[in-house]
């Protein structure tokens, strides 16, 4: 899986759904759908059910506005 150079961390995220390209994570309290191309090998989060350290790129951060 990729490693990022810019990239956001969120605690305490929540996998509720996966498909093989994305899984739905919620974070702070919002559900969304996050691409598996954009979270960083540093993720915790990876499928249905794991909870954890979410890391992904800065880029899908902006995009879903998560920062």
């Amino acid at each position: 899986m990729p490693e990022f150079r810019n990239k956001v961390e969120f605690e305490s995220v929540l996998a509720v759904a996966e498909t093989p390209l994305a899984i739905l994570c919620r974070v702070d309290g919002a559900e969304h759908w996050i691409p598996q191309s954009q979270i960083d090998d540093d993720s915790e989060v990876w499928h249905k059910g794991d909870e954890g350290k979410l890391v992904i790129s800065e880029w899908i951060a902006t995009e879903k506005k998560l920062v």
